[in-house]
C-alpha cells in the first residue's frame, strides 16, 4: 500500500497548468520521475467561443469557466490545484538593486517603497510580488530582486475564473515566464545544449506573434507583431461561408477542401515565414547582434506540416519545432502522436505544471 505524504511535502501535491489563451484552455499534469525526469500524466485541450478571451483580458467569466471546467472534467483528475499565468502586458516587471542581508520584512517595505516609483497606480490597486534573483553583478554587497506587479482585477478574473471551474488556484505566474521554463526543456534538446547559442524563440499565437531572443537564459530582446493563426482561421471562414467557429473547428480538424492547402494553407506559411525573418531584422538593428543559432516555433502554428522549414528556408536559420515533452515518459493515458501535435501550443500549460517541482 502507498502512503500519501503529500501533507508532508508539498511537491508530492498534483498541480495542473492551467493556460487560458484566446482561443483555447490548456492544461497539463506533470509527475516527477526519478532525478530530474517528469512524466506526462495527461493534458487537454478545449477551444474557446470567440471572444471569451481578449487582448488577454476575460471577457465573459462565466464561458471561460465553462470550459475550464469541461477541460477538467476530460482531463480526469482529481487534482484541483492549479497554476495560472497572467499575459505579459498585464504585468509590470522591474529588476532592482537592494542592499544584501535583510530581513522578509525589511525587503518587503523596501520593494513596496521602490514599487511606487514605477507603478502608475496605487498599490492598493496592485498585486505585488518579487523574487530575489541572486548576488548583484556589481556588488557582493548587494542583491538583485525582481519586482512583478499586475492590476488586482486582472488577477481577480483568473482566480474567479478557476473558482467558479471548482479549482484552487494557488501558484499565479506570468506567461513569459512559464514559457522561459518550457524552453529550457528544449534548449537541452539543441547541440551542445544551446550553450553560448542564440536562440530565438518565436510564439505565433491565435493573435500575436512573440519573439524572444535568449542566449545561456538570458533575454536579449523581445518583440510583439500582430500575426496570428486566426488570420488564417478568417480566410477559410471567407472562402467557404462558414462562421468562425467552424472555420476554426475544421482547420484544428484538418477537414477542408482539397484547394485549401495550395490557396490558403501555404501562402499562411509564407507569411508568417515572412513575419518571422521581419522580426529577426528588427532584433538585429536595434541591438549589437547580427546572427541567430536555431529558431524555436511555439503556439498553434507552428505544427503546421512544413511551417518549420519554410522558416528555415527563409532566413537561412537551423528550425525546430517546440516539444518541452521530448525527452519525457508519457502515461498511458497520453498518446504520443496526439502530444506531438499539441506540444508547441502547450509551452505556458508545459511551464505552469513544472512549478509543481519548484524548489
Amino acid at each position: 500500500m502507498q502512503l500519501d505524504l503529500s501533507i508532508f511535502n508539498p511537491k508530492a501535491r498534483a498541480l495542473i497548468g492551467l493556460d487560458i489563451s484566446s482561443s483555447a484552455v490548456k492544461m497539463v499534469e506533470l509527475a516527477g520521475n526519478g532525478k530530474d525526469g517528469y512524466r506526462v500524466e495527461r493534458y487537454t485541450i478545449e477551444v474557446l467561443p470567440k471572444d471569451v478571451v481578449s487582448d488577454g483580458n476575460i471577457v465573459n467569466l462565466e464561458a471561460a469557466a465553462e470550459s475550464v471546467r469541461r477541460a477538467w472534467k476530460r482531463l480526469a483528475t482529481s487534482a484541483r490545484d492549479v497554476a495560472l499565468a497572467l499575459p505579459a502586458a498585464a504585468v509590470i516587471t522591474k529588476k532592482i538593486i537592494v542592499p544584501a542581508g535583510q530581513r522578509e520584512e525589511e525587503l518587503e517595505v523596501q520593494v513596496e517603497s521602490e514599487a511606487n516609483q514605477y507603478i502608475p497606480f496605487a498599490l492598493e490597486e496592485v498585486n505585488l510580488d518579487f523574487q530575489v534573483l541572486g548576488p548583484a553583478p556589481s556588488s557582493p554587497d548587494e542583491i538583485e530582486v525582481l519586482i512583478a506587479a499586475s492590476r488586482k482585477e486582472k488577477v481577480e478574473d483568473r482566480v474567479a475564473v478557476a473558482e467558479a471551474a471548482g479549482l484552487r488556484p494557488v501558484v499565479m505566474d506570468v506567461e513569459s515566464y512559464a514559457i522561459l521554463s518550457a524552453f529550457e526543456l528544449i534548449e537541452k534538446q539543441l547541440p551542445e545544449g544551446g550553450k553560448g547559442q542564440i536562440v530565438a524563440l518565436v510564439d505565433v499565437g491565435a493573435n500575436v506573434m512573440n519573439l524572444t531572443v535568449l542566449r545561456n537564459n538570458q533575454q536579449l530582446y523581445a518583440r510583439e507583431q500582430a500575426f496570428g493563426g486566426n488570420q488564417l482561421t478568417q480566410d477559410i471562414a471567407r472562402q467557404y461561408g462558414m462562421s468562425f467557429e467552424e472555420a476554426e473547428a475544421a482547420k484544428r480538424g484538418n477537414n477542408l477542401p482539397d484547394n485549401y492547402e495550395a490557396e490558403l494553407l501555404r501562402p499562411f506559411v509564407e507569411s508568417l515565414a515572412l513575419e518571422v525573418s521581419r522580426a529577426l531584422q528588427f532584433f538585429f538593428t536595434s541591438t549589437q547582434f547580427n546572427q541567430v543559432d536555431h529558431i524555436v516555433l511555439a503556439g498553434g502554428c507552428a505544427v503546421i506540416p512544413g511551417a518549420d522549414e519554410v522558416v528555415a528556408s527563409r532566413t537561412q536559420i537551423n528550425t525546430v519545432v517546440a516539444n518541452p515533452f521530448a525527452d519525457m515518459l508519457l502515461s498511458d493515458r497520453v498518446r504520443a502522436k496526439s502530444l506531438l501535435a499539441d506540444a508547441s501550443s502547450l509551452m505556458v500549460a508545459c511551464g505552469l505544471a513544472l512549478r509543481r517541482f519548484d524548489e
